[in-house]
Protein backbone atom coordinates (compact mmCIF):
# COMPACT_ATOMS: atom_id res chain seq x y z
CA UNK A 1 0.00 0.00 0.00
CA UNK A 2 1.26 3.60 -0.54
CA UNK A 3 1.69 6.24 2.06
CA UNK A 4 -0.93 8.17 0.06
CA UNK A 5 -3.44 5.61 0.32
CA UNK A 6 -3.43 5.80 4.23
CA UNK A 7 -6.64 7.51 5.49
CA UNK A 8 -8.90 6.85 2.52
CA UNK A 9 -11.58 4.56 2.11
CA UNK A 10 -12.61 1.97 -0.57
CA UNK A 11 -15.98 2.15 -1.46
CA UNK A 12 -17.57 -1.50 -2.47
CA UNK A 13 -21.15 -1.17 -4.23
CA UNK A 14 -23.40 -4.64 -4.25
CA UNK A 15 -26.49 -5.99 -6.21
CA UNK A 16 -28.59 -7.65 -4.02
CA UNK A 17 -28.12 -11.03 -2.80
CA UNK A 18 -24.23 -10.53 -3.95
CA UNK A 19 -22.25 -11.54 -0.79
CA UNK A 20 -18.87 -9.93 -0.48
CA UNK A 21 -18.03 -10.93 3.17
CA UNK A 22 -15.38 -13.28 1.99
CA UNK A 23 -13.20 -10.25 -0.24
CA UNK A 24 -14.24 -7.78 2.72
CA UNK A 25 -12.65 -9.58 5.17
CA UNK A 26 -9.54 -10.59 3.13
CA UNK A 27 -9.37 -6.63 2.26
CA UNK A 28 -9.14 -6.15 6.13
CA UNK A 29 -6.63 -8.19 7.01
CA UNK A 30 -4.22 -6.98 4.41
CA UNK A 31 -5.02 -3.35 4.01
CA UNK A 32 -5.62 -2.50 7.48
CA UNK A 33 -4.80 1.21 6.72
CA UNK A 34 -7.62 1.20 4.17
CA UNK A 35 -11.29 0.72 5.45
CA UNK A 36 -13.77 -0.60 3.07
CA UNK A 37 -17.43 0.90 2.95
CA UNK A 38 -19.97 -1.22 2.14
CA UNK A 39 -23.04 0.65 -0.24
CA UNK A 40 -25.29 -1.68 -0.86
CA UNK A 41 -27.72 -0.70 -4.01
CA UNK A 42 -30.53 -1.61 -6.42
CA UNK A 43 -29.22 -4.05 -9.01
CA UNK A 44 -30.35 -1.64 -11.76
CA UNK A 45 -28.49 1.55 -9.69
CA UNK A 46 -25.41 0.08 -8.94
CA UNK A 47 -24.01 0.80 -12.26
CA UNK A 48 -25.30 4.23 -12.02
CA UNK A 49 -23.44 4.72 -8.58
CA UNK A 50 -20.33 3.95 -10.39
CA UNK A 51 -20.73 6.23 -12.78
CA UNK A 52 -21.59 9.34 -10.54
CA UNK A 53 -18.31 8.38 -8.31
CA UNK A 54 -20.64 6.86 -5.13
CA UNK A 55 -18.38 3.75 -5.16
CA UNK A 56 -14.45 3.04 -6.47
CA UNK A 57 -16.17 -0.88 -7.60
CA UNK A 58 -19.04 -3.04 -7.26
CA UNK A 59 -20.65 -6.34 -7.85
CA UNK A 60 -23.30 -6.24 -10.49
CA UNK A 61 -25.53 -8.52 -11.92
CA UNK A 62 -24.81 -8.94 -15.77
CA UNK A 63 -25.25 -8.04 -18.33
CA UNK A 64 -25.10 -4.27 -18.09
CA UNK A 65 -24.15 -1.21 -20.11
CA UNK A 66 -20.31 -1.56 -20.03
CA UNK A 67 -19.94 1.99 -21.60
CA UNK A 68 -16.94 3.64 -19.31
CA UNK A 69 -16.72 0.28 -17.51
CA UNK A 70 -14.40 -2.35 -16.94
CA UNK A 71 -15.63 -5.97 -16.33
CA UNK A 72 -14.91 -8.87 -14.68
CA UNK A 73 -17.28 -11.57 -14.88
CA UNK A 74 -17.50 -13.73 -11.98
CA UNK A 75 -19.84 -16.59 -11.26
CA UNK A 76 -22.98 -18.43 -12.92
CA UNK A 77 -25.87 -18.40 -10.31
CA UNK A 78 -28.54 -21.01 -9.98
CA UNK A 79 -32.06 -20.19 -11.05
CA UNK A 80 -34.92 -21.20 -8.77
CA UNK A 81 -38.72 -21.09 -9.09
CA UNK A 82 -39.71 -19.82 -5.33
CA UNK A 83 -43.33 -20.96 -4.40
CA UNK A 84 -45.83 -21.64 -1.55
CA UNK A 85 -44.66 -25.05 0.28
CA UNK A 86 -48.32 -25.97 -0.39
CA UNK A 87 -47.44 -25.99 -3.64
CA UNK A 88 -47.10 -28.99 -5.84
CA UNK A 89 -43.30 -28.36 -7.12
CA UNK A 90 -42.46 -28.47 -3.41
CA UNK A 91 -42.46 -32.15 -3.74
CA UNK A 92 -40.06 -32.45 -6.35
CA UNK A 93 -36.23 -31.92 -5.98
CA UNK A 94 -36.25 -29.71 -9.47
CA UNK A 95 -38.09 -28.44 -11.96
CA UNK A 96 -38.28 -27.90 -15.89
CA UNK A 97 -39.53 -24.51 -17.38
CA UNK A 98 -42.26 -26.50 -19.10
CA UNK A 99 -43.58 -27.69 -16.05
CA UNK A 100 -44.85 -24.32 -15.09
CA UNK A 101 -46.57 -23.35 -18.10
CA UNK A 102 -50.08 -23.48 -16.76
CA UNK A 103 -49.04 -21.83 -13.27
CA UNK A 104 -49.15 -17.38 -13.48
CA UNK A 105 -45.20 -16.40 -12.67
CA UNK A 106 -44.41 -12.97 -11.26
CA UNK A 107 -41.77 -10.72 -13.36
CA UNK A 108 -40.79 -8.15 -11.28
CA UNK A 109 -39.47 -4.86 -12.79
CA UNK A 110 -35.70 -5.44 -11.20
CA UNK A 111 -35.33 -8.84 -13.00
CA UNK A 112 -32.08 -9.36 -14.35
CA UNK A 113 -32.49 -12.74 -15.63
CA UNK A 114 -33.10 -12.47 -19.72
CA UNK A 115 -35.26 -14.52 -21.08
CA UNK A 116 -35.78 -15.46 -24.38
CA UNK A 117 -39.14 -16.40 -23.64
CA UNK A 118 -40.64 -15.55 -19.74
CA UNK A 119 -42.20 -18.63 -18.31
CA UNK A 120 -45.55 -19.58 -17.51
CA UNK A 121 -48.29 -17.10 -17.51
CA UNK A 122 -48.31 -13.58 -17.13
CA UNK A 123 -49.44 -13.02 -13.32
CA UNK A 124 -52.37 -9.92 -12.82
CA UNK A 125 -49.22 -6.98 -12.06
CA UNK A 126 -45.52 -6.64 -12.36
CA UNK A 127 -43.89 -5.35 -8.73
CA UNK A 128 -41.72 -3.06 -8.82
CA UNK A 129 -39.09 -5.09 -7.30
CA UNK A 130 -38.03 -8.81 -6.01
CA UNK A 131 -39.07 -8.32 -2.68
CA UNK A 132 -42.63 -7.39 -3.63
CA UNK A 133 -43.25 -10.52 -5.42
CA UNK A 134 -41.52 -12.42 -2.72
CA UNK A 135 -45.02 -11.33 -1.25
CA UNK A 136 -47.53 -11.89 -3.32
CA UNK A 137 -46.24 -15.31 -3.94
CA UNK A 138 -46.73 -15.84 -0.12
CA UNK A 139 -50.29 -14.61 -0.79
CA UNK A 140 -50.56 -17.65 -3.38
CA UNK A 141 -51.15 -15.24 -6.66
CA UNK A 142 -48.55 -16.65 -8.79
CA UNK A 143 -45.02 -17.98 -8.68
CA UNK A 144 -41.37 -16.55 -8.88
CA UNK A 145 -38.19 -17.60 -10.78
CA UNK A 146 -34.85 -15.81 -9.15
CA UNK A 147 -31.56 -16.36 -8.82
CA UNK A 148 -31.20 -18.72 -5.50
CA UNK A 149 -29.05 -16.36 -4.09
CA UNK A 150 -32.24 -13.60 -4.01
CA UNK A 151 -34.62 -16.71 -2.63
CA UNK A 152 -31.89 -17.11 -0.10
CA UNK A 153 -32.15 -13.53 0.85
CA UNK A 154 -35.85 -13.54 0.94
CA UNK A 155 -36.60 -16.65 2.63
CA UNK A 156 -40.10 -16.92 4.69
CA UNK A 157 -40.92 -19.96 5.87
CA UNK A 158 -43.88 -20.32 4.65
CA UNK A 159 -42.17 -20.57 1.05
CA UNK A 160 -39.29 -22.73 -0.31
CA UNK A 161 -37.46 -22.92 -4.16
CA UNK A 162 -36.81 -25.68 -6.01
CA UNK A 163 -33.95 -25.37 -8.95
CA UNK A 164 -34.97 -24.72 -12.71
CA UNK A 165 -32.12 -26.57 -14.34
CA UNK A 166 -33.02 -25.63 -18.16
CA UNK A 167 -33.35 -21.62 -17.30
CA UNK A 168 -31.31 -18.94 -18.11
CA UNK A 169 -28.78 -17.66 -15.20
CA UNK A 170 -27.90 -14.83 -13.70
CA UNK A 171 -23.97 -13.83 -14.01
CA UNK A 172 -22.80 -12.02 -10.88
CA UNK A 173 -19.39 -9.83 -11.98
CA UNK A 174 -17.14 -7.03 -10.42
CA UNK A 175 -17.09 -3.94 -12.17
CA UNK A 176 -15.56 -0.13 -11.99
CA UNK A 177 -15.02 3.45 -14.03
CA UNK A 178 -12.35 2.49 -16.38
CA UNK A 179 -10.81 5.62 -15.95
CA UNK A 180 -10.83 5.64 -12.26
CA UNK A 181 -8.82 2.40 -12.17
CA UNK A 182 -6.61 3.26 -8.96
CA UNK A 183 -4.11 1.45 -6.82
CA UNK A 184 -7.17 0.35 -4.53
CA UNK A 185 -9.06 -0.68 -7.22
CA UNK A 186 -5.95 -2.78 -8.58
CA UNK A 187 -5.61 -4.29 -4.90
CA UNK A 188 -9.52 -5.23 -4.69
CA UNK A 189 -8.83 -7.08 -8.26
CA UNK A 190 -6.38 -8.71 -6.97
CA UNK A 191 -8.23 -9.99 -3.76
CA UNK A 192 -11.24 -11.17 -6.12
CA UNK A 193 -9.07 -13.20 -8.59
CA UNK A 194 -7.51 -15.01 -5.35
CA UNK A 195 -3.81 -13.23 -5.90
CA UNK A 196 -1.91 -13.98 -2.62
CA UNK A 197 -0.80 -10.63 -1.06
CA UNK A 198 3.08 -11.01 -2.34
CA UNK A 199 1.53 -11.14 -5.98
CA UNK A 200 2.58 -7.04 -6.40
CA UNK A 201 -1.57 -6.66 -7.71
CA UNK A 202 -0.99 -9.87 -9.83
CA UNK A 203 2.21 -8.42 -11.70
CA UNK A 204 4.95 -11.16 -11.92
CA UNK A 205 8.23 -8.96 -10.26
CA UNK A 206 11.19 -9.06 -12.08
CA UNK A 207 13.49 -12.24 -11.11
CA UNK A 208 17.25 -10.97 -10.31
CA UNK A 209 19.98 -11.22 -12.92
CA UNK A 210 21.10 -14.21 -12.28
CA UNK A 211 24.79 -13.81 -11.47
CA UNK A 212 27.43 -15.53 -13.71
CA UNK A 213 28.90 -19.11 -11.22
CA UNK A 214 32.24 -18.27 -10.06
CA UNK A 215 34.71 -20.71 -11.12
CA UNK A 216 35.97 -22.26 -8.01
CA UNK A 217 40.14 -23.08 -8.40
CA UNK A 218 40.78 -26.62 -8.25
CA UNK A 219 42.67 -27.96 -4.95
CA UNK A 220 45.41 -30.39 -6.11
CA UNK A 221 44.33 -33.64 -5.81
CA UNK A 222 46.53 -35.30 -3.06
CA UNK A 223 48.13 -38.76 -3.42
CA UNK A 224 48.46 -42.04 -1.49
CA UNK A 225 51.77 -40.15 0.41
CA UNK A 226 49.89 -37.37 1.49
CA UNK A 227 52.54 -35.57 -1.32
CA UNK A 228 50.48 -33.53 -4.27
CA UNK A 229 50.04 -35.23 -7.69
CA UNK A 230 51.81 -33.99 -10.43
CA UNK A 231 49.69 -32.43 -13.48
CA UNK A 232 49.25 -34.64 -16.55
CA UNK A 233 51.64 -33.34 -19.30
CA UNK A 234 54.05 -32.41 -16.62
CA UNK A 235 57.37 -34.51 -15.97
CA UNK A 236 58.42 -34.65 -12.69
CA UNK A 237 62.06 -33.89 -12.21
CA UNK A 238 64.94 -35.96 -11.12
CA UNK A 239 67.17 -36.04 -8.44
CA UNK A 240 70.62 -33.89 -8.67
CA UNK A 241 73.54 -36.35 -8.47
CA UNK A 242 74.94 -35.47 -5.61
Amino acid sequence: MNDGETGRVFRLAYAPGVTPAKWVGIWTERMPGVPITLVAAPAAEVVGLLRDGGADAGFVRLPVDRDGLSVIPLYMETTVVVVPKEHAVAAVDEVAVADLADDEVFHPLDDTIEWTVRPGLPAFTRPATTAEAVKLVAAETGLLLVPQSLARLHHRRDLTYRPVPDAPQSQVGLAWPTDATTDLVEDFIGIVRGRTANSSRGRTPDSPAKKPARRQAQKPVQNGSGRRAVPAGRKRKGHRPR
